[in-house]
């Protein structure tokens, strides 16, 4: 006479009495659901960096020649400029224009590179396999954030400053070099770390014992 689910539970606890398909379902739902929040996250993160990118370098810094005569902005320039290209930008632009590339840099300029940081320190920790692999693609990003953001900060000094110096043309110049350097650098590192999911080995699920 078989046993009465009471008494099975009694014996071997909560799933000794759940229907074995029930419990299979449990299992396996319960590991899809961080999965499924994580790529949720991820995906409004990159739809958020792609819109301030456009945003900041379509859109403002583009907007931001009416006031300087059509020449671009420094961080637009991406093979760098001279210490004459800034003396000729500050010659056109105001105070007023000068302040308004300040707020630029204070605001969209400082939004989109910790955005863009966030969103492909993400990217490369769920797509990367080994923690030594991760830090590695993970550097491109992080040091990209530090120089966008020093970047922001020693183009206001240059223009801003009484007497340009070429020390501070040549500072801001070289950011600029290597904040676009370090952006290609992160978009390649996104690659890698997917292609690399993608094409390594795959795991083997044991057979389930009849």
């Amino acid at each position: 006479m078989g046993k009465t689910p009471a008494q099975r539970a009694a014996k071997h606890g909560e799933k000794a009495v759940q229907p074995p398909h029930l419990a299979k379902l449990t299992t396996a739902r319960a590991p899809q659901q961080p999965k499924s929040n994580a790529n949720l996250l991820l995906v409004a993160a990159v739809a958020t960096t792609l819109f301030m990118f456009f945003y900041l370098h379509i859109m403002v810094l583009d907007q931001m020649t009416q006031l300087s005569n059509g020449m671009a902005m420094p961080d637009s320039l991406v093979g760098g400029y001279s210490s004459e290209y800034l003396a000729d930008l500050r010659s056109v632009m105001d105070a007023d224009a000068l302040g308004q590339l300040s707020y630029v840099h204070k605001t969209a300029g400082t939004i989109f590179p910790l955005m863009f940081g966030f969103t492909w320190l993400l990217i490369i920790g769920l797509n990367a396999r080994g923690r030594v692999k991760r830090w590695v693609l993970w550097a491109a990003p992080i040091l990209f954030v530090i120089v966008d953001l020093w970047e922001n900060v020693a183009i206001d000094a240059a223009l801003g400053s009484e007497a340009l110096s070429n020390g501070d043309a040549a500072l801001a110049s070289t950011l600029t070099i290597a904040r676009w350097v370090l952006f290609g650098l992160s978009l390649l590192a996104a690659v890698v770390a997917v292609f690399s999911k993608r094409t390594g080995p795959s795991q083997s699920t044991p057979k389930a014992t009849p």
